[in-house]
């Protein structure tokens, strides 16, 4: 066959005349009888030749075998038909299974002298040797074929042959690369004009010929622009869009953060509500800033719209909140004493009345109402405030004294009062004396609320068709004819509004608590989340799918139907979704809807009573305020702080391997002193024990192991167990014989040293001597330290120890030395609390003085 023809058709047309009865034949294919052959016949050296119509009467002469490369003198030995063939020639096996054929009468049975090699055949039948034309009968195009002796041999490649017709490749003409603007391109196409059409010569900027080169050389200027851009945008250094800059942070583990939204704690206070009953504040309620002429209660679609105008600042509730009406205002209860507070650290207390509608899970906010001295209103400490989670209560309680209600609350370790709240007071001269009482309250009826609007629903079309393909990649097979590919259409939708809130996951908590919720967070956890678990608040809809924000894609498998929200300099938030290997893409024609809320950063901070009105269509409602200020808003991160920070951010340990790792670890938690780790064997690998020292020397609560487990679980290397324990606390025994100035009393003298070793918070807001948080894992206490302090006291002429030494031991050497020492997991204790002798004591002996 001299032509190859990707759809060859000679074939049909030959049967077809066989068909009408035209006398001609042709080779239809050959087989080379391989791993069929019977066992007297030998492999590969018999070939099956079958026609289209019955075999012609062919001889040896008509016979010509060509081809090969090592062996390239194989040779036909005989030939016989099938249907009768000749035993003399066949061996008994091959008759045999020759009968088995179908239509026999079509093969011819050839013998060659060799099974040849693995370069390809051709069988030509011939008029007469050395003829180019085939014997009469048989069609010229289909009287050779090509074939292997070896086409049954193992390989793992397409045993039909491949065609190639490759296409000479194109010249390359000689361009300059140095052509960047409009007038190198213009001057460079010109130039390959003179060179194709060198009797064009015109000049003249109405030529069409000069139009044409102009326009493409405007066209290539704004290409070569783009181009430019793009490459400015690889690198770090100096990419200028803020989208680019977070990839190349993300490349190297960096999270460059859009900000976050504030959030705070709000009051509602309602009334001319019946006994018991309740009104709802539902999730998603927007709450603004304060506007002049408006109600707290903004419920007219009208006046909504009038608020909206204004610009302010807009909070929404997360939770669905129920609404007492004696819970506007809550009182202490103060036992019938006078001139009482509420001490710093304390965790409980105890309201005057009886409010079953109190629940555990409820934040109330404490708040001094009046001045302390004036007894005014308008004297009152606004930063005299502080949010609690109540985690405890009992209702229906009374005083056995008195007969009257009482309720007993505490509320959550982290949530210990930071300072003291003054309970009654006695006022000054000034304002008229006498008693001043429920200086301080509580504020119930309190929601949680974060900045940032709704925009529901917002339009962002359909993802477009495609337009444009790709050229087919050039192929050496003239028979293939690959379509042109479409380009996936670019779909980034903008979002109308902005900038777009970056909030933190929010779990609404039961109220009451269910028997396996999850330890209840703080009001101080809430209100202050993490940096690392902001999302957009953006949710993204299509017909059949929603569509969650990733903060990227790297992650996402092919079907995940995940996007990422990009926010540019100017604010814009535009959507990226995936391209089918991270992330799906969507299909042409999808149409999509966008609900997201704009709002964040620092100015949602607003003060304190910077909140006064909600949009609701409830009318019982009185008041709304914000007690405490809004928190934790935070500005998008800067590009030039991403430029300085990412390169070196991975060189951040991120692991725990050493017990140091793990000590300076556990020190980054909050409300944790000190800590030690140990590592132990334990049987079947190491176990981690971290020993904390919390401020105040506070004891390990489950709440805090838990918390404290969750975030060393982080930087844990795998095979490591953690355990957290206490610390091992080694009470002294301290004896002082102390001698009074002549001017000084001795019953002063002492009280002010027994107050300056104590174990607490002084008047003046130092802490004592013996403070838990003066004293850390093994350090050494000092004689000499001691007797500084002591001889610091006014009155205090000598000190000298008669006992220095721990608890329950008799060894002078302490004493003698100067020094108690303690191990690396034992911290010095001496509380000289006459309940608790085993928490250290001191005695004190005094002389001299009056």
């Amino acid at each position: 066959m001299i032509y190859h023809c990707c759809d060859p058709r000679r074939r049909e047309l030959v049967l077809e005349a066989i068909a009408d009865g035209t006398a001609i034949n042709g080779i239809d294919f050959i087989e080379v009888l391989d791993n069929e052959a019977p066992d007297d016949t030998p492999r590969q050296r018999t070939l099956l030749l079958r026609f289209l119509d019955m075999t012609p009467g062919l001889t040896l002469a008509n016979l010509e075998l060509t081809g090969g490369e090592r062996i390239d003198n194989v040779t036909i030995e005989w030939l016989t038909h099938a249907d009768a063939p000749d035993a003399t020639l066949a061996e008994p096996g091959l008759v045999t299974w020759l009968a088995t054929l179908e239509e026999p009468q079509n093969v011819l049975v050839l013998r060659t002298s060799s099974a040849g090699d693995y370069a390809g055949y051709t069988l030509r039948l011939v008029n007469a040797p050395g003829a180019l034309s085939p014997p009469p009968g048989l069609d010229r195009v289909l009287s050779e074929i090509d074939f292997s002796f070896k086409v049954e041999c193992p390989t793992d490649f397409d045993c039909a042959p491949r065609h190639i017709c490759p296409e000479d490749p194109p010249k390359q003409p000689a361009l300059s690369y140095l052509a960047k603007d409009y007038q190198t391109f213009r001057r460079l196409m010109l130039g390959r004009m003179a060179q194709i059409m060198p009797d064009w010569r015109e000049r003249s900027p109405a030529d069409l010929g000069i139009t044409l080169v102009e326009a493409l050389s405007y066209t290539a200027d704004r290409l070569s622009y783009a181009q430019d851009a793009v490459a400015t945008e690889s690198y770090l250094a100096t990419a200028r869009r803020r989208s680019s800059i977070r990839r190349h942070a993300r490349l190297v583990d960096y999270r460059m953060h859009d900000g976050a939204n504030a959030r705070a704690w709000i009051q509602v206070q309602i009334e001319d509500l019946p006994m018991g009953a309740s009104t709802t504040i539902d999730p998603h309620t927007p709450f603004l800033t304060r506007l002049a002429g408006f109600n707290p209660a903004i419920g007219d679609p009208d006046r909504q719209e009038d608020a909206y105008n204004l610009s302010p600042i807009v909070f929404e509730s997360l939770a669905p909140k129920s609404l007492f009406e004696d819970h506007n205002a809550i009182f202490f209860y103060e036992w019938g004493d006078a001139e009482c507070c509420l001490p710093k650290g304390a965790t409980r207390a105890t309201l005057a009345g009886n409010y079953p509608n109190l629940q555990v899970g409820e934040v109330l906010i404490f708040e001094e109402r009046l001045g302390p001295r004036t007894g005014l209103a308008a004297d009152a400490d606004p930063n005299i405030r502080h949010a609690v989670r109540l985690c405890a209560v009992e209702a229906g309680l009374t005083d056995d004294l008195s007969g009257n209600a009482i309720t007993e609350i505490r509320w959550h370790e982290e949530d210990a009062l930071p300072f003291p709240f003054c309970i009654s007071s006695r006022l000054d001269d000034t304002a008229g004396g006498g008693l001043a009482t429920n200086v301080s309250h509580a504020l119930g009826n309190i929601l949680l609320a974060d900045h940032g609007q709704t925009i529901a629903d917002e339009d962002l079309g359909p993802v477009p068709e495609p337009h444009l393909h790709l050229v087919p990649e050039p192929s050496d097979d003239p028979c293939r004819h690959p379509a042109p590919r479409p380009v996936p259409p670019r779909f980034h939708p903008v979002l109308k509004e902005g900038p777009v809130s970056q909030v933190a996951p929010f779990t609404a908590v039961n109220i009451p608590p269910l028997p396996d919720d999850p330890p209840l967070p703080s009001a101080y956890a809430v209100l202050h989340p993490g940096m690392a678990e902001r999302r957009p608040a953006v949710d993204v809809a299509s017909s059949s799918t929603d569509w969650k924000a990733f903060p990227d894609l790297l992650n996402s498998l092919p079907e995940a139907p995940h996007f990422v929200v990009e926010t540019e300099a100017d604010g814009t938030a535009r959507l990226r979704f995936g391209d089918d290997r991270n992330g799906r893409r969507p299909n042409s024609g999808t149409a999509f809807a966008a609900t997201y809320r704009v709002g964040n950063g620092r100015v949602g901070n607003v003060g304190h009573d910077a909140i006064a009105h909600a949009i609701t269509a409830a009318t019982n409602i009185t008041e709304i305020r914000n007690p405490l200020p809004a928190t934790g808003g935070v500005d998008r991160e800067s590009m030039e702080e991403v430029r300085q920070a990412a390169p070196f951010a991975y060189r951040r340990q991120e692991r725990c391997v050493t017990p140091e790792d793990y000590a300076r670890r556990a020190e980054r938690f909050r409300d944790v002193q000190r800590a030690a780790a140990t590592f132990r064997w334990n049987g079947h690998g190491h176990t981690v024990f971290v020993t904390v020292d919390r401020f105040a020397a506070r004891p390990i609560t489950p709440e805090f192991e838990a918390d404290l487990r969750a975030y060393l679980d982080l930087y844990r290397m795998a095979g490591y167990d953690l355990e957290i324990d206490a610390p091992r606390f080694v009470p002294l025994e301290i004896g002082l014989f102390i001698c009074a100035g002549p001017d000084h009393f001795r019953s002063q003298v002492r009280a002010a040293v027994l107050e300056t070793l104590s174990a607490n918070r002084l008047p003046d807001g130092t802490v004592g001597f013996f403070h838990p948080d003066s004293f850390t894992f093994g350090q050494p206490l000092y004689l000499s330290r001691l007797y500084a302090r002591i001889m610091q006291i006014e009155g205090v002429a000598s000190v000298e120890a008669t006992r220095f030494r721990r608890r329950g031991s008799t060894s002078p050497v302490p004493l003698l030395d100067g020094v108690v020492t303690f191990q690396r997991l034992e911290i010095a204790q001496l509380e000289n609390d006459p309940n608790y002798p085993e928490r250290g004591s001191l005695e004190i002996e005094m002389g001299g003085g009056k």
